[in-house]
């Protein structure tokens, strides 16, 4: 990510999304008497803030920001796209043996086994129309290679990961369902690591994801879109903004100072 204008733009797209929820944002008006006398209203006003920051972080920031690294590198990079309409009965079968088979624990994860069981069903059958997930960052390489990626929150709750799993399935049906010969690629994002030092292996003890192949986390995100490196040069910018924001910041939550 050594480009200067994708380093600009970046930037831009941090300090627009923080100025536009300023100009939006009225903090809840919860009565917390307790809270306010011992931390002061500015710092409620700020909790209140960033708690609602973290609800739309994933769709403001990461999605826009990952689009823009991915465009500097793909041929295509677009948000939440639409992965397909239709999805072959046989194709709906196979994804649901699929889904017992991890859930009871007779297999283990293996995405290139699970495509391919797909892709030779994936037009067999009655075609039925399905309203999937749409897709939150989608790539697509020189090569043809194609990426839908679900960019999730850092600590998904446990009874997420088997709908996860069952997204990224019904995506490739229905991708494959377009075309038979597409190369198919389904990955979770975790834009970062909450259990950093420690390694993030909150995936494998469920066992409904292949790690190498379904996972990239922190790191292994960013740079697989911008390149080694990407993603210490973006906390880098995230740092950057905020200390050219400080101010700015400073003087909204000045004006709750008091009670």
């Amino acid at each position: 990510m050594k480009d200067s204008q994708l380093f600009a733009d970046i930037k831009q797209i941090l300090i627009d999304s923080l100025r536009s929820k300023f100009a939006k944002y009225n903090p809840e008006p919860r009565y917390m008497p307790f809270h306010t006398r011992l931390l002061g209203k500015d710092r409620m006003a700020l909790y209140s803030f960033i708690q609602s920051l973290n609800t739309n972080f994933g769709t403001s920031i990461y999605e826009p920001v990952a689009v823009r690294i991915g465009k500097s590198r793909f041929e295509t990079s677009e948000k939440q796209q639409t992965a397909g309409t239709k999805i072959s009965s046989e194709a709906q079968t196979v994804i649901q043996n699929i889904m017992d088979d991890l859930s009871a624990a007779d297999i283990a994860p293996n995405k290139i086994s699970e495509i391919e069981r797909i892709r030779k069903v994936c037009q067999k059958g009655q075609m039925n129309t399905v309203k999937l997930t749409k897709v939150d960052l989608k790539l697509q390489s020189a090569s043809g290679d194609i990426y839908l990626i679900d960019i999730k929150t850092a600590k998904p709750n446990a009874g997420a990961y088997r709908e996860f799993k069952r997204t990224m399935l019904e995506w490739t049906a229905a991708m494959l369902a377009d075309d038979p010969n597409a190369k198919i690629h389904t990955l979770i994002a975790i834009p970062y690591n909450p259990e950093h030092p420690k390694k993030y292996d909150r995936w494998t003890i469920l066992g409904m994801l292949e790690i190498d192949q379904e996972l990239l986390v922190a790191e292994g995100f960013w740079d697989f879109l911008g390149g080694k490196g990407c993603y210490e040069q973006l906390l880098d910018v995230f740092e950057e903004v905020g200390v050219e924001l400080r101010d700015e910041i400073d003087e909204y939550f000045a004006k709750y100072v008091g009670g």
